[in-house]
C-alpha cells in the first residue's frame, strides 16, 4: 500500500508543477487517468482487509439514510443526540466517536436513518486513520451532512470535499452527460455535440489507452473535462446530495450569520441550543427528494398518518405496489388515484402511471 501512496504523491506533485495550457493538456489527462487508477487500488485493496470493519457496517433501515461527516469535535454527536434522541458519546476531547452510531427520526411520515460517523482527518482518502471505513459508509447514504465549525468553515470544507472526491464521491453533482460504449474494432470515435474547451480526440485517446481501451464510441453532450471522462470510464462514482451544516452559530455575530446564509447548500445551526432545526429539516426533505403517497382502503377515508414514501425519480404505480408488497402486482387490475397527477378525481390508472407527492391511491385487485 505504501508504494501506491508514494506513486500517488509523485503524480500529484508532477500535476502541481505542470503548467496548464493546450500543450500540456494531453499529458495532464494521462496523469489524471493514472491517478484515478491508483486511487481505485487504495479504495479496494487486493488483500481481503478492505471491509467496513467492526462497528461500521450498520444495517440500512427506513426510507432514506443520512451520514454525518466532519472533523473531530465539530458537534456531530451532539446533533445526533438532539435530533434523534440517541445517545452518542460527547466530550471535549477529539475522536470521542470511534464507530458508527445510528439513530432515526420521523419527518413528514418518512422514517430517516441518521449515522454519526467517526471524525475524519486529512489524508483519509489515502487510508489515514479510519478514513476508508468512514467514507465507505458515506457512499451508501442518500444524503450527506458535512458538519463544519462556523469559526473555520472554509478550510475544513475544502479538505473534506477533497477527501470525499478522492474516494469517488461527487457532492451535489449529476453524473456526466457523456455517452461511452466499448466496441470490438474500429478505433476511437469521438462525437462532440457542443464546442469543447479541454477535450479533443488526442486527449480522449490518451486517457482511454491508459485503461487499455482502443475501440470505443465517445459522445460529449456538453463542455466536459478530463475528470468527467475518467469518472464515466471508472463507473464507480457515487453522486450524493450534500448539505453543509455550519454549527456553533451562537459564537458569531448577526452580520456574519447574514453572510453565511448566502453560501449555497449551507444551513447555519447550533446543535447545542437547537437553533434553526426547522430550516435544517425542511432543506433535508428537499434534498432527499422523497414523496408521500397515501393509501385508501375501499369505502374508508385515506390513511394520512402512514404514507408510503418513495424516491421522486422513480415514483410509478409499479414502484408503489412493490413498496407495499411484492405480490400485489400479480393481483393488480387498476388503481384509483386522487391528486395532482391525474385530471379527474378519482381517475383509473395502470401500473405505468407516474404519481405526484401526496397523491391518494386505492388499488383494485383482479377477482
Amino acid at each position: 500500500m505504501s508504494g501506491v501512496l508514494e506513486r500517488i504523491a509523485a503524480i500529484e506533485a508532477e500535476m502541481a508543477r505542470t503548467q496548464r495550457n493546450k500543450a500540456t493538456a494531453q499529458h495532464l489527462g494521462l496523469l489524471k487517468a493514472r491517478l484515478a487508477k491508483l486511487r481505485r487500488e487504495v479504495l479496494t485493496p487486493k488483500s481481503g482487509g478492505g471491509g467496513p470493519g467492526e462497528g461500521f457496517d450498520v444495517a440500512k433501515t427506513g426510507d432514506a439514510r443520512i451520514g454525518f461527516v466532519g472533523f473531530p469535535s465539530v458537534g456531530k454527536s451532539t446533533l445526533l443526540t438532539t435530533l434523534a434522541g440517541v445517545y452518542s458519546e460527547v466530550a471535549a476531547y477529539e475522536f470521542t466517536t470511534l464507530t458508527t452510531v445510528p439513530g432515526c427520526i420521523r419527518y413528514k411520515g418518512a422514517k430517516i436513518q441518521l449515522l454519526d460517523l467517526p471524525g475524519i482527518i486529512e489524508g483519509a482518502k489515502d487510508g489515514k486513520g479510519r478514513g476508508r471505513q468512514v467514507i465507505a459508509v458515506a457512499r451508501t447514504c442518500s444524503l450527506i451532512f458535512i458538519v463544519l465549525d462556523v469559526l473555520k468553515p472554509l478550510q475544513h470544507k475544502k479538505i473534506i470535499q477533497r477527501e470525499l472526491e478522492g474516494f469517488g464521491i461527487r457532492l451535489n453533482k449529476q453524473p456526466p452527460n457523456i455517452g461511452f460504449r466499448r466496441k470490438e474494432k474500429g478505433g476511437v470515435n469521438l462525437q462532440t455535440l457542443v464546442p469543447q474547451s479541454e477535450l479533443d480526440l488526442d486527449i480522449v485517446k490518451t486517457i482511454l489507452s491508459e485503461y487499455r481501451i482502443h475501440n470505443a464510441d465517445v459522445t460529449l453532450r456538453y463542455d466536459a473535462s478530463a475528470d468527467d471522462l475518467i469518472d464515466i470510464i471508472e463507473g464507480n462514482r457515487a453522486y450524493i446530495p450534500c448539505i453543509y451544516l455550519l454549527n456553533k452559530i451562537d459564537q458569531i455575530s448577526i452580520e456574519e450569520l447574514d453572510v453565511i446564509y448566502k453560501i449555497p447548500h449551507c444551513v447555519p445551526i447550533s446543535a447545542h441550543h437547537k437553533w434553526n432545526f426547522d430550516d435544517l429539516l425542511e432543506k433535508m426533505w428537499q434534498y432527499l427528494k422523497l414523496m408521500r403517497i397515501y393509501t385508501k382502503p375501499k369505502g374508508q377515508l385515506p390513511d394520512y398518518n402512514a404514507p408510503v414514501v418513495l424516491q421522486s425519480d422513480r415514483c410509478t404505480m409499479e414502484e408503489f405496489c412493490n413498496k407495499l408488497h411484492r405480490t400485489i402486482l400479480k393481483e393488480f387490475k387498476y388503481a384509483l388515484v386522487w391528486g395532482s397527477s391525474v385530471k379527474h378525481q378519482p381517475q383509473k390508472v395502470g401500473k405505468d402511471h407516474v404519481l405526484n407527492d401526496e397523491d391518494v391511491v386505492q388499488i383494485v385487485k383482479k377477482v
